[in-house]
């Protein structure tokens, strides 16, 4: 007779386990094939990266710029401030010691005013304000108070204006130092990028970058520069020349290494011509031109909607500038800065 008995069934412990081990097997599966090696990025793609890294550089650059430069616009305020502060002390106290003898001397005559010696003791304010101390002083009396209660004021307002510099430093000072950790976190990225790359890609890279500056050299002087905007432009344009190839450095002003404002200004400094140091300042001094046509040797020339980049024109479509970490200032064609030109200045 045939056993009917019904197949025993798994444990429940049994097939949560086997369960458990399928998902566990899919899981691993699906790591395996998302696992696979990525492809290195090409040396085209590395370069669009980097290029993309250091113009974030740049900008981030002059904001550090405008800071630091407004960093050292408030120290010097501020020591102006504190030297006037000092200098306004001794002057108070020479009044409070006039005004000193003359309680001496009504001491001598027979005893001190009442009103003066009360303001011997304390501020003075508290006694002009009233018609009755101001009847029971001499001419001579009241007229040391009152400078006196000038004075006090004139040092209590400087106090203040100090105290408040002083909170914009320590604000600026931090802004400062964050646009220095973003400038150089940009510039390590770009240089573990680079890192990545081969030495015949790095070569190749550097290969291409110095052709490319080469062609706008030769273009810059074809048939000779077109005549400059005025003496003190061509004056600041060959301040430039004698700095190619001059390593450029964010932040720097010269005269070993410069970014890209940096070399504007301090090439127009040595014109005779100061101008504001970041390039969004220098694009709202002089005249503006924004055809390229109209563009003359010496003129400033911005880039980017942002004007993060500026440098001088050369002539024949092409700039002088300081263009990116990795460079030296060099001569360059307008159409290859990476981004559009927003309009000349005419100093």
């Amino acid at each position: 007779m045939a056993s009917h008995r019904r197949p025993k069934q798994p444990s429940r412990a049994r097939v949560t386990v086997l369960t458990t081990a399928a998902a566990a097997a899919v899981a691993i599966s699906a790591q395996a094939a998302n696992a696979a090696p990525s492809e290195k990025p090409s040396k085209d793609e590395v370069k669009s990266k980097v290029d993309a890294l250091y113009e974030q550089a740049e900008q981030a650059t002059e904001k550090y710029n405008g800071a630091k430069e407004k960093q050292e616009k408030l120290q010097k305020e501020i020591s102006t401030i504190q030297d006037n502060v000092a200098r306004g002390q001794q002057d108070l106290n020479k009044l409070r010691d006039g005004l000193g003898s003359l309680a001496a001397g009504q001491y001598r005559a027979g005893g001190i005013d009442p009103s003066v010696q009360l303001f011997l003791s304390s501020d003075p304010d508290s006694y002009l304000d009233k018609a009755s101390t101001l009847d029971q002083l001499s001419g001579q009396q009241v007229d040391a108070l009152k400078k006196i209660q000038s004075k006090q004021r004139e040092l209590a307002q400087e106090r203040a204006e100090a105290s408040e510099k002083l909170k914009d430093l320590a604000s600026t000072r931090t802004e400062l130092g964050k646009k220095k950790q973003e400038v150089q976190g940009k510039l390590a990225e770009a240089q573990k990028l680079l890192n990545s790359l081969t030495a015949k890609e790095k070569a190749a890279l550097a290969a291409a970058d110095q052709e490319r500056a080469t062609r706008a050299s030769d273009r810059a002087s074809l048939g000779g520069p077109s005549a400059p905007a005025s003496g003190r432009a061509g004056a600041a344009f060959s301040a430039a020349q004698s700095k190619i190839g001059t390593p450029y450095v964010y932040g720097a002003t010269g005269p070993s290494s410069y970014d890209c404002s940096g070399l504007t200004s301090w090439a127009y400094a040595q014109a005779g011509v100061s101008i504001p140091r970041t390039s969004q300042e220098q694009a709202n001094i002089g005249t503006r031109i924004y055809s390229v046509s109209q563009l003359q040797v010496g003129d400033l020339v911005f880039f980017f909607n942002d004007i993060h980049h500026v440098g001088l024109y050369a002539g024949n479509g092409q700039i002088l500038h300081a263009p990116r970490t990795g460079t030296v200032v060099r001569y360059e064609s307008m159409s290859t800065i990476g981004g559009p030109f927003m309009f000349g200045v005419r100093v």
